[in-house]
């Protein structure tokens, strides 16, 4: 087992992705894909476990979350996204991959699953519950809405680029603060992101997630979107989120999570005491779970 940090360089969709990588060449793969505001380093609590497991973890960069990844022609669809995931294994030269992902990543790889399902061993999604039956849950659970807040403000032109960037970034570290309350960031990892985000068309390319991807008429189910429309998911599937989690409602769970919607499984594994950041906050909790998950897909 190599239990030693490589920085790597994948290609996918004509872009440059920079990524961590940890274990063996021939383990089994694991992509494992960060949200906002945030990076790969997110997942350092799992890298040393998972490659001590048996599995080469990959975690990139995602689209527009570096100047190489910038895409010329703005598109941060969630198809578009999906398809960079099985770019990343092409260029890995891998057959097939477990897929982690936490916020952002979560829905990339729940949409990568069912489109390209032949690619995929596992799912598993950290504080996000299934995508396709969220605007039913936000109906159910009206809350939500204010808790989206930041959705809403995102999509205005122009103005959220400068409020994000003034003050030292500081709406940034409030949504870290009210998304996981029992979690400080550290200084360090706020260095590492504020530099992040200050590179050229970063910000811009994090809020065309949002503007893309979860307007409110999208959040509603009042406009249809390809990443959007009613599918299964053909592969075992891991949900875990933290109960304390401030940006997303522990009752969307309740009305997201159907069996007839996971053929081959599906599991939810609440986690007492944590936020938004569960895999950070609680990797005593998270990472057994994962590895278990893993193992069943293999088997």
């Amino acid at each position: 087992m190599s239990g030693e940090l490589d920085r790597t360089t994948l290609r996918a969709s004509g872009l440059r992705f920079s990524a961590i990588e940890v274990g063996l060449k021939d383990d089994p793969a694991v992509l494992c894909l960060h949200g906002f505001p945030d990076s790969p380093s997110t997942f350092r609590h799992q890298f040393g476990p998972l490659a001590e497991a048996g599995y080469r973890v990959i975690a990139p960069t995602l689209r527009g979350y570096e100047p190489s990844s910038v895409p010329v022609d703005g598109d941060h669809s969630l198809v578009a996204l999906a398809d960079d995931v099985a770019g990343w294994l092409d260029d890995l030269g891998v057959d097939t991959a477990h897929l982690i992902g936490h916020d952002w990543g979560a829905a990339i790889l729940d949409v990568a699953a069912t489109r390209h399902p032949d690619r995929v061993r596992t799912v598993t999604t950290l504080a996000i519950p299934p995508l396709r039956r969220i605007p039913d849950a936000v109906r159910r659970v009206p809350r939500q809405l204010l808790r989206s807040w930041y959705m809403t403000f995102f999509q205005l032109p122009g103005v959220p680029e400068r409020v994000l960037a003034t003050d030292d970034w500081r709406l940034l570290r409030r949504l870290w603060r009210v998304w996981s309350p029992g979690y400080t960031l550290s200084e360090g990892d706020w260095s590492e992101l504020r530099d992040r985000f200050e590179q050229p068309g970063v910000i811009d390319c994090a809020l065309a997630y949002y503007r893309q991807n979860a307007t409110p008429p999208i959040l509603l189910g009042l406009r249809s979107t390809p990443a959007m429309e009613p599918a299964e998911t053909p592969v075992p599937v891991l949900i875990v989120h933290g109960s304390d989690d401030g940006c997303m409602d522990r009752r969307l769970f309740d009305h997201t999570i159907r069996a007839e919607d996971h053929p081959a499984g599906v599991r939810r594994v609440e986690v007492d005491g944590a936020g938004h950041f569960v895999h950070l906050e609680r990797p005593d909790v998270v990472n057994p779970e994962l590895v278990d998950h893993l193992g069943g897909g293999d088997r």
